[in-house]
């Protein structure tokens, strides 16, 4: 037996040891936006906890495709309708300037808020006698959602689908130096210039000013609307979440410092056992001599969207390439489809990418998509559009198993520089493999360190003693900017009056001498 195949032997078995002596808890877990790959992440914290033998009640808005035990689905679908506008313009947003792009992602927060919280189901739940020992909470813009733990009087947890950003660094004050911690809208990697560190501090500073004036205050509003009763103001509930799970490893990122309770679990929804391919699937795969692409814009683009310019390079660039390309398109017949490229509006892409026949990806750089492509050893080109996928793009460029073309810029030339790039070069395979083998290296699979740290708040009824002491500290004790005051202000003092004290003696000596001399032609003419 292999060493990964016995230590998922010993872990199931140590498992159903635990199941049998352990204590089941109640735990609500709320996922409220339409984005597909945020749900997989969601999801997966949901059946690795209703395997535990726990009961979840899960909100979100896709319902679940068969029944699961222990899982109570509460589906929410006109979600969907808050957000599709949203989801519609992607395309659009990315050409717009990236503050232009920050106004319109919280105003879509907002909206996302409201829709679920104004939901009739929601608010029968909110009205009904049920008790959680925890909330869980996708922490995506949602801050008013948090009121669900102190509603149901169970500690909160919080679930960053989207990697390590203030969003959810602040509810458990993991600190961010912005000296070295790039912002994850942001293109950079943590090794910034002068100019780059520059604009990093200033959007840091924008965004901090504008969730403070204008975002945040929203939310309050919304907190106080749908959870009247609650007796912690918004920012006492917001700084007292007991735990944040965080989609995101070092080994595939920063390092950069967290908070005890900031726990990564990324990869937690990667499948550790490849499912069979559909037939016809296989039978293209297995088929390519010189092995498959496969090419996916993720779950919340959609290639059929792409203007014609762009639709066109993609087909040029497919076409002059010697391995066979896998499309995620969504319509049936795409116009001029070269004969190596397999179009389909779905694809099972963790499946895929397993595939030791699949050898190169090209994606969006989303987070769930680049953290697949390194788990099975693949190298990839990225075409990030929004959000963190340009930081994403930035981390496989510097680690050297990835290449980025950027959307603008996007022509057949360049991506298909860009493929080949990486196809005749054995050192990104190797980089990515190495990635990859660092990644599996740890104690326990990432579903398991998160259903153990889930339980371990509820064991120990919030685990207050994780809370840092900063997030009782407002911006200047934080900062120490009063300290700073006292102490730089007391040194300038004193300097001040020690310049003060040797103009004095300096003028005293000064008169001193004067007189002197002036006494002396008297004395002489006597």
């Amino acid at each position: 037996m292999s060493p990964p195949d016995r230590r998922t032997s010993l872990t199931g078995l140590a498992l159903m040891c635990l199941l049998s002596s352990a204590t089941a808890y109640n735990y609500l877990l709320v996922l409220p936006t339409i984005a597909r790959s945020h749900y997989n992440v969601g999801s997966a914290l949901a059946k690795g906890l209703a395997a535990a033998g726990h009961q979840v009640t899960l909100v979100s808005p896709f319902p679940l495709k068969t029944p699961i035990q222990n899982i109570n689905d509460l589906p929410v679908p006109n979600i969907l309708k808050a957000m599709s506008g949203d989801l519609d313009s992607l395309l659009k947003k990315s050409e717009k300037p990236i503050i232009q792009q920050i106004i319109g992602f919280y105003a879509m927060g907002l909206r996302i808020t409201e829709a679920l919280l104004k939901e009739p189901k929601i608010q029968q739940l909110r009205k009904s006698n049920q008790t959680f020992d925890a909330v869980i909470s996708e922490v995506f813009l949602n801050e008013a959602h948090f009121g669900f733990a102190e509603h149901f009087k169970a500690p909160l947890i919080g679930l960053g689908t989207f990697g390590a950003i203030s969003w959810n660094t602040d509810l458990v004050g993991s600190p961010s130096p912005p000296s070295y911690v790039p912002h994850a809208l942001l293109k950079f990697s943590d090794h910034m210039s002068l100019v780059e560190r520059v604009i990093n501090f200033a959007f840091i500073n924008y965004e901090y000013l504008f969730m403070t004036l204008y975002y945040l205050p929203q939310q309050e509003a919304l907190y106080a609307k749908y959870f009247p009763d609650n007796k912690q103001n918004f920012y006492e509930m917001r700084k007292n979440t007991a735990l944040v799970l965080l989609n995101q490893h070092v080994s595939l990122s920063f390092p950069r410092p967290y908070s005890p309770n900031m726990i990564e679990v990324g990869g937690m929804h990667i499948n550790r056992k490849r499912q069979p391919l559909p037939q016809d699937i296989e039978d293209f795969i297995k088929g390519a001599k010189h092995g498959v692409i496969y090419f996916s814009m993720g779950s919340n683009l959609r290639s059929k969207d792409l203007p014609m310019a762009k639709r066109e390079a993609l087909i040029e660039t497919f076409g002059k390439l010697n391995q066979r390309v896998l499309w995620k398109f969504e319509e049936p017949n795409l116009v001029g489809k070269p004969a190596n490229v397999f179009i389909s509006d779905w694809f099972p892409q963790d499946d895929i990418l397993a595939h030791e026949n699949v050898i190169l990806f090209i994606t969006h750089g989303g987070l769930l998509s680049t953290t697949e492509s390194i788990y099975h050893g693949k190298p990839f080109v990225g075409i990030p559009i929004f959000g963190d996928q340009f930081l994403n793009m930035a981390r496989a460029e510097q680690n050297g198993y990835g290449r980025t073309v950027h959307y603008e810029e996007l022509t057949a030339e360049r991506l298909l520089a860009a493929i080949q790039q990486l196809l005749q070069d054995p050192h990104a395979k190797q980089l990515v493999n190495e990635m990859s083998a660092r990644y599996k290296d740890q104690p326990q699979l990432p579903l398991e360190r998160a259903v153990f740290w889930v339980e371990h708040v509820s064991r120990h009824k919030g685990a207050r003693y994780l809370r840092s002491a900063s997030q009782d500290l407002d911006f200047v004790q934080y900062h120490n900017l009063d300290a700073m005051f006292i102490l730089y202000g007391g040194i300038l003092f004193v300097l001040y009056c020690l310049m003060l004290f040797i103009r004095l003696v300096w003028r005293a000596l000064q008169q001193f001498f004067m007189g002197r001399q002036a006494a002396q032609p008297k004395q002489k003419r006597h």
